[in-house]
C-alpha cells in the first residue's frame, strides 16, 4: 500500500491526550483542485469539535481526538486513509466524496463502523432496510434535483411544460447521481433536458457553454465541484446567461465559487440544506475558545462561509449522534456499534437546535432504522455581489418524496439482491 499522509489536527491534539475515546476521522481534501471546498469543510468540522474540548471537555465527560487524512479527492486515496485510520478507534467516517463513499459502503458495513455522508454520497443509502451503516441525512441528492425543479416551477406559477433545462455536471459518480430523477421529473413536469458533462477537474468548459448561447435553455442547473464551479460562472457571465436562472447544487454554492467572477455573479443561485452566515450564538463561543485561542483549524479564514458551515453543521450531527449513543446504552465510552445506535436515534428539533445556539439553522429531520435519510427538505440562497453574502430566499421546503421514495426503493433493492442483503429492520 503507498504511504497515506494522516495528520491529527494541533488543536484537536492539545485539546485531548493521545488516547481519547471518541475518535473521529476526517478525510480532508486541502490540496488539488477541489481544496476550494475542501479546506473550508475540513476547517468548519474540526473548530467544532475544539469547541466541544475546550468549553465542555468533549462529549460527556470524554474528550475527542479528530484524526485528519489528506485523500486529495481521489478515491484510492480515500479508501487507504480509512484502511489507515479505522484502527484508531474510529466510530464514524464523513469521507467528502461521493467516489470514496461508493467504495467504503461494503467495508464500513462490514467492519461495523457507520459514515455520515452529509448531502452527498449514494442516495439509496437513505434506505436503512438496505444499507444498515450509511447515513446521509438531512437531504440527498435526488432531493437537490427536485428542489431544483420545485423552485423553478415555483417561479413559473407550477407550469414548466415546454422549458428547457440543462445540466451541467461534473462528469463522476458525483455528478452523475441527479440525471435518474431529473429524467423522471422531466417525463413528469413536460420540460426538456439537456446533458452537459464537464470533465475533471472542469477548468475547460467552452464547448458546453457556446452549447449553451447557442441553444438558449430557460434555466441550468450544476452539478459541480471545487474548480468547475468558478469556471462555470465565468463562462455563464461570458455567454450572458442571465445569473438568476443558474442554479447550483450545494456543492456549488461557496463564497469560493462566486467571488472569482465578481459583480457578474450577482443573483447566482444554490441550493441549501442548512443555513448561512454567522449570525449565531455558537460563533462567540467560535471565537472565544477557537479563534482567540488560537486553536483556529488552517490558516482560520473560512470561518462563516458557506462550507464552513457545512462542516460544522456535519461535526454537529456527529456530536449530537455520540450524545445519543451514550444516552441509549448508559455509557460515556462508545464503540462504532453504539455510534451506528446514535445516528440512527438522532432527531433534530428548532428546540435543539436552538440549545446548539444555532437557531433556525437547519431543517428539522428525524432518523429511524427505516429512514437513514432525514426529512429532505431543501432551500435556495441566492448570491449578492455588492454585499459579497448569501441569502436564504426559500425556505427548507419538502421534495417529491413519492418520486424520490420509488427510485431510493428499486435501487437499494437491486443493491440488496446483488450483494444477498436481507432486510434489516424488523
Amino acid at each position: 500500500m503507498k504511504k497515506t499522509f494522516v495528520t491529527a489536527v494541533a488543536a484537536m491534539m492539545v485539546a485531548a491526550p493521545a488516547m481519547a475515546d471518541l475518535v473521529f476521522p476526517s478525510l480532508s481534501y486541502r490540496t488539488g483542485p477541489y481544496a476550494a471546498g475542501g479546506i473550508p469543510f475540513a476547517d468548519g468540522f474540526a473548530d467544532y469539535f475544539t469547541v466541544l474540548n475546550e468549553r465542555d471537555g468533549g462529549i460527556g465527560g470524554e474528550p475527542i481526538r479528530m484524526i485528519e487524512c489528506e485523500t486529495g479527492y481521489n478515491t484510492e486515496k480515500g479508501v487507504e486513509c480509512y484502511e489507515a485510520t479505522k484502527g484508531e478507534g474510529a466510530l464514524v467516517y464523513q469521507p467528502l466524496s461521493t467516489g470514496i463513499t461508493y467504495q467504503l459502503i461494503p467495508k464500513t458495513t462490514a467492519d461495523g463502523i457507520p459514515m455520515h455522508t452529509l448531502g452527498y454520497g449514494r442516495t439509496s443509502a437513505a434506505n436503512g432496510n438496505v444499507f444498515s451503516h450509511t447515513f446521509n441525512y438531512p437531504a440527498n441528492y435526488w432531493d437537490g434535483a427536485s428542489g431544483a425543479i420545485n423552485h423553478i416551477l415555483e417561479i413559473n406559477d407550477g407550469n414548466i411544460e415546454g422549458k428547457r433545462i440543462a445540466l451541467v455536471y461534473h462528469n463522476s459518480a458525483y455528478g452523475k447521481e441527479p440525471i435518474r430523477t431529473l429524467e423522471e421529473l422531466q417525463k413528469k413536469h413536460g420540460f426538456e433536458l439537456t446533458l452537459l458533462p464537464v470533465d475533471h477537474p472542469g477548468q475547460e468548459q467552452k464547448s458546453q457553454w457556446l452549447q449553451i448561447r447557442r441553444e438558449r435553455p430557460d434555466y441550468v442547473v450544476m452539478w459541480g465541484w471545487g474548480v468547475m464551479n468558478q469556471v462555470a460562472i465565468q463562462e455563464a457571465a461570458n455567454v450572458r446567461f442571465p445569473m438568476e436562472n443558474f442554479i447550483g447544487i450545494w456543492w456549488s454554492g461557496g463564497d469560493h465559487d462566486v467571488l472569482p467572477a465578481g459583480a457578474a455573479s450577482d443573483g447566482y443561485k444554490a441550493l441549501a440544506f442548512h443555513n448561512v452566515g454567522d449570525d449565531y450564538p455558537l460563533y462567540d463561543d467560535i471565537q472565544k475558545y477557537v479563534v482567540d485561542a488560537g486553536k483556529a483549524a488552517g490558516a482560520g479564514d473560512q470561518i462563516g462561509t458557506v462550507v464552513y458551515n457545512r462542516g460544522l453543521y456535519a461535526a454537529m450531527l456527529t456530536a449530537e449522534a455520540a450524545k445519543e449513543a451514550q444516552k441509549i446504552h448508559g455509557v460515556s465510552t462508545l464503540t462504532p456499534a453504539m455510534m451506528r445506535d446514535g445516528l440512527e436515534a438522532l432527531s433534530m428539533t428548532e428546540e435543539r437546535m436552538i440549545g446548539l445556539g444555532m437557531p433556525n439553522f437547519g431543517p428539522t429531520f428525524e432518523a429511524s432504522c427505516e429512514n437513514h435519510g432525514g426529512g429532505g427538505r431543501v432551500g435556495v440562497v441566492q448570491w449578492d455581489a455588492e454585499s459579497k453574502s448569501w441569502s436564504l430566499i426559500s425556505d427548507f421546503k419538502p421534495t417529491d418524496s413519492e418520486l424520490i421514495g420509488a427510485l431510493i426503493e428499486a435501487d437499494s433493492a437491486a443493491y440488496a439482491a446483488e450483494n444477498n442483503i436481507e432486510p434489516q429492520c424488523k
